[in-house]
Order: structure tokens, then sequence, then C-alpha cells
């Protein structure tokens, strides 16, 4: 469902300092039921793994499959491919609806899902249970990245966690006083900014207003900002039409919000670390928070499609991609931070763990993660939430 950045942070980050995130807030709602998701009957997931097919298909997020053509120093694939004779080819999917679109074709063996498109993949049939006995180096995947709403089903995992991060409230330090620690900054206050607010273009913010009033509004009785019924959803959509009228540009792409912070066309918003740390090695006088409300952030997931045609090396690929030296090399190149915690360790950056809370549950148990709108609550209310296609009509008219 996003751009998001995929160029090297190393030779920037190692300057940066860590001093720049004050964490508060309630807990998340990240041990809620999957929506109501059921899973329909498809192939179960394999005891044991054969040889290699010759070949993988993916569809994933820039800078997630990196061979080096990019870059020469960035490849993670080539050692990948020569070891286990499977050539990755890979599609960019620029929004996660073009990716669960790409997925039902089934031409592909996995994708790089974020929460926004993991239920609706394992809703869809389109992806399989994953036998993570036969993935050696999920063992070392931070606990709190497992069996989560948006990777698993009545316990059962389909995915393998790949990496994680919140989105935080920035704000220019010279324009933007006192310094905030509340998302009052670009909703209720945002008018003190009018025409320098900026916000994330995309439908899933709407839960960013729902956290919000989570916290300020608990006659609303919010529990998951993803979860929302008429009412709930109205008040959040409501919000997100007053606060139009202070947004000087919405982004979605990251060198967009870069630009308008370092002019000074944007002078608070929501924002990933990675853009922080860029607009700091660039010495823009920023800070950001996570704020005392908490935060909506987004984990990805590696998953296999009921489909694969070449299934043995994808489960090569998922054990690849998580082991500690091409976890901490997509993290770093990415911008994220990683889900191996022995990725830690094998960083260039070797700070790199504390800038991105890898090993923070506190911090991360802050962050809402991004999980696909439905109809099922996922509590007793029963189908009365709206779903993500009602999230992206009212996005629609919040922007008129």
């Amino acid at each position: 469902m996003r751009k998001r950045p995929w160029m090297a942070v190393i030779a920037i980050a190692a300057v940066l300092s860590l001093g720049v995130v004050a964490c508060g807030g309630e807990d998340s709602s990240s041990s809620s039921k999957s929506g109501g998701v059921k899973a329909p009957e498809g192939p179960k997931a394999p005891t044991k793994l054969g040889a290699g097919e010759g070949k993988v298909n993916l569809i994933a997020w820039a800078g997630y499959v990196e061979d080096g053509s990019t870059d020469p120093k960035v490849d993670w694939v080539s050692g990948f491919e020569k070891q286990t004779g499977c050539q990755v080819n890979v599609k960019v999917g620029n929004t996660s609806d073009e990716m669960v679109t790409l997925m039902r074709t089934g031409q592909y063996d996995g994708v790089s899902a974020s929460g926004d498109a993991t239920l609706r993949l394992i809703a869809g049939g389109d992806v399989a249970p994953v036998n993570t006995d036969l993935v050696k180096n999920y063992a070392d995947v931070f606990e709190g990245l497992k069996n989560k709403p948006w990777n698993s089903v009545d316990g059962k995992p389909y995915g393998i966690p790949h990496g994680r991060g919140a989105n935080l409230l920035m704000w220019r330090s010279d324009k933007v006083k006192p310094a905030p620690d509340s998302w009052s900054a670009v909703f209720d206050q945002a008018a003190k900014h009018k025409g320098k607010v900026t916000a994330y273009d995309n439908p899933i913010y709407i839960a960013d207003a729902a956290l919000y009033l989570k916290a300020t509004k608990p006659e609303l009785k919010i529990d998951n900002p993803y979860e929302l019924d008429d009412k709930q959803f109205q008040a959040s959509v409501d919000v997100l039409k007053q606060q139009r009228q202070n947004i000087g540009e919405y982004w979605s792409d990251y060198t967009k919000e870069q630009a308008a912070f370092a002019n000074g066309n944007s002078q608070v918003g929501t924002t990933w670390q990675v853009i922080a740390n860029l607009l700091e090695a660039d010495k823009v006088p920023i800070k950001t928070t996570l704020p005392k409300e908490g935060a909506t952030g987004w984990s990805d997931t590696w998953m296999i499609s009921s489909k694969a045609k070449h299934p043995n090396c994808m489960y090569m690929w998922m054990d690849h991609i998580i082991s500690p030296k091409a976890n901490a090399a997509v993290a770093e190149w990415f911008g994220e931070a990683p889900s191996n915690k022995k990725a830690c360790a094998e960083t260039a950056v070797k700070n790199h763990c504390d800038i991105f809370h890898a090993s923070d549950e506190d911090y991360f148990s802050k962050v809402s993660y991004w999980t696909t709108p439905r109809k099922e609550c996922g509590d007793d209310r029963g189908a009365v939430c709206k779903d993500y296609s009602e999230w992206v009509q009212a996005w629609t008219e919040i922007k008129g």
C-alpha cells in the first residue's frame, strides 16, 4: 500500500542521535483477533522440502530483493542463487492493492505483504499456511512478530516476518514550539500550522485518526483502530475532513516528504524513522516522537502462494531473507527494524537496531500495526465494521 525508501542509509546513520524518540501511551491492539478471517480449505503446509525447482517468482516492495543492479554493493540475492540454484525473479509492487491483484494471477510464488494486504490474501485463499519448522532462521525471529493477527489465523502461521517500523510524529524544531508529544499537533491543533501540516496519502491513514480518538474520545469505545463501526468510522473521517483544511500536501513517496520538510513547506506531520534520519544527516532541524497516544506502523510478512509452482525455492528464499546477514542488509538498505534478532550483530552501522528499536518490545507495544479493515469486527459486534473498500471510498471524499 505504500511506496517506501529503498536507498542505503548506512553512510548517514552512524552520525545520528538516538535521542529523538520519546515513548508513551497505551498498549496497541496487536493481540486482537484476526478480524474474523476464516481461511478457506486449501493446500496444507509441507512436512519436508525437496530440491529447488530452479527459480522463484516474487512480488516485493522496492528494496526488498536487491541483486546488485541498483547498487553493486547491495546484493543479498546473488549468493542465494548460487547456493540454492534458485534464480530469483522479482516484480516490484508499488501498493498493497497491486500486490493482492498480482498474487491472484497465480503467477508468483510469494510476496512481501504488508498488514493491510495479508488478511485479504489469507481470506481469498491466495496464500498457504507455512510450516515454520522448515524455516530454520524462524527460531531467531523476535517473539513480538510471531503469530500476530496480520500473519496468522487460528494460531496457524501464514508467513515469515520480514521487518517492522512505526509511523512517527515529526516536526521542524525551529518552527514548532513547544515540542509536541501528541497527535493533537496534526489534528485538534493543526490550525496553528495551517498549510504546513502533512499526512500520509493512503486510506489506511484513517486508522491514525481512530487511534487518536481512542485516547481522546473514550465514549466512542474504539479498541482496535482497524475495526471501526459506523459511529467510530464517521468520527474518524470527520477528524480527517477537519484536518484537510490545514494540510499543505499529502505524501506517499518518502522523497517528497523529505524535500517538503527540508524546504519548510511542511513543518509537522506523520513520518518514518528513515526519513527523519535522512533529514538529520542533511542538518535539517527536525525532531520525532512516538506520541503519547501510541502510533500506527507496519510489519511485513513473506507469504507463499497457495498456487506456488516453485514452493521449495520459496521456502529457501523465506529462510534466506530472514537469515542474520541478509536480514541485516535489507533492514539497513530499506530503513527498518529487522525481524531476526541475530541480524543486529551483522549491521554495518552497529547501532542500527537501537535507532529502529528492533528489540524494544515496550516501544512496539505502543504500535498498532497496519491490518486489513474487514466487515467482521473481530469481537462480539459481528459484521458491522467498515471494510477496506469503504475506507478507500471515504479517503477519496476526505481529500476532495
